[in-house]
């Protein structure tokens, strides 16, 4: 029996000997760097994959030169579960432990997509399909809305910005970050509106944000634009602008617009029909939302465009007449014919 307890002593003993080593090596390895190489590389980590697969590519990398210790570490630390999937820029000097924390927070390489102000729905379908970070998950446009609960028509509920995202974001994914934040800036500013705006709803603020967006790209003439629109809509006077024209026509707009077509009598011809489109035509800016719902205090009833990219406003027909001459027909005033006018 002594014997016995003898033998179970020192089995014991040489275990907290080999424990204690051990600890010793793991806490001596954890924080020293993995090899010597300062050079960036790029690791891809697959939805699914196992921590022995993701050891093999560390060591094809060059960055893990023993395998064992560092799958040893990686199980005993209890993160070899918890490494997120993506792509990251790693350099072999990195010790175990900032290796590991940068897998475990899925400190990824981030990739962009700028959604432009003005785009349509279907321009921006296209850049998210043509972006080669982002994985088509929803392989239809109908298929997407389904997918995002909406159930208006999409155009404008997306929102322009600068977005940043790891790879294999899914469209579905990207697409809902759009629209929330689009959902978000629309009910901040909706909340802020004026009491004495003719607008009823949010859609609306974006239908005219839409048609603000795509007359003017100079900053300060927004707040002028918007008040063309809302004294226009106060009045109950045709809104009378070409782009409901041309986002009317769709594919048959082919780059100029002809006196026939401010006669098509589409639903979003303002020249043929009183009051906003049925939906917006593009996607609005923060700045567009806020002149919709912000106008400046004027009266104005027209602008024309100066060429240079700004506009001239009227608050009268003659002014605005004297105008068109001015600016659109070099001064020869026989050259002015009634559809040059908005009215």
């Amino acid at each position: 029996m002594k014997t016995y307890t003898r033998i179970i002593s020192s089995i014991l003993i040489i275990l907290a000997i080999a424990v204690t080593l051990l600890t010793v090596y793991f806490k001596e390895y954890a924080n020293k760097p993995l090899s010597k190489n300062e050079m960036e590389m790029k690791l891809v980590i697959e939805p699914g994959m196992n921590f022995k697969q993701i050891t093999q590519k560390l060591a094809d990398l060059g960055v893990v030169n023993e395998s064992l210790p560092w799958h040893v570490f990686g199980r005993m630390s209890g993160a070899s579960n918890s490494i997120k999937a993506g792509e990251y820029t790693i350099r072999g000097n990195l010790s175990p432990v900032q290796l590991l924390n940068k897998l475990i927070k899925g400190d990824t390489i981030q990739f962009s997509l700028t959604v432009v102000e003005g785009w349509t729905f279907d321009q921006l379908w296209d850049a998210v399909l043509n972006h080669e970070k982002i994985k088509q998950t929803a392989t239809s446009k109908q298929e997407l809305l389904e997918e995002l609960d909406i159930t208006q028509h999409p155009e404008g509920w997306f929102y322009p910005d600068t977005y940043f995202f790891p790879a294999n974001t899914t469209n579905v994914d990207f697409f809902k970050r759009a629209h929330e934040h689009m959902k978000n800036v629309l009910d901040e500013e909706w909340s802020a509106r004026t009491e004495n705006t003719p607008l009823q709803t949010p859609e609306e603020v974006l239908t005219l944000a839409s048609i603000i967006e795509k007359e003017t790209s100079v900053e300060e003439e927004r707040s002028m634009v918007a008040a063309v629109f809302v004294t226009r809509l106060k009045r109950d006077m045709r809104l009378q602008t070409d782009p409901t024209v041309i986002y009317g026509l769709g594919d048959a707009y082919d780059g100029n617009i002809r006196r026939k077509d401010l006669r098509e009598d589409t639903p979003y011809n303002t020249y043929v029909h009183k009051g906003l489109p049925p939906t917006p035509i593009a996607l609005p800016s923060r700045a567009s939302i806020n002149a919709a719902l912000h106008p400046a205090d004027s009266e104005v009833i027209f602008f024309v465009s100066k060429g240079d990219g700004t506009h001239h406003f009227s608050k009268t027909y003659e002014e605005h007449r004297d105008a068109v001459v001015k600016y659109q027909l070099g001064g020869n005033k026989s050259k002015y014919k009634a559809n040059h006018a908005i009215q």
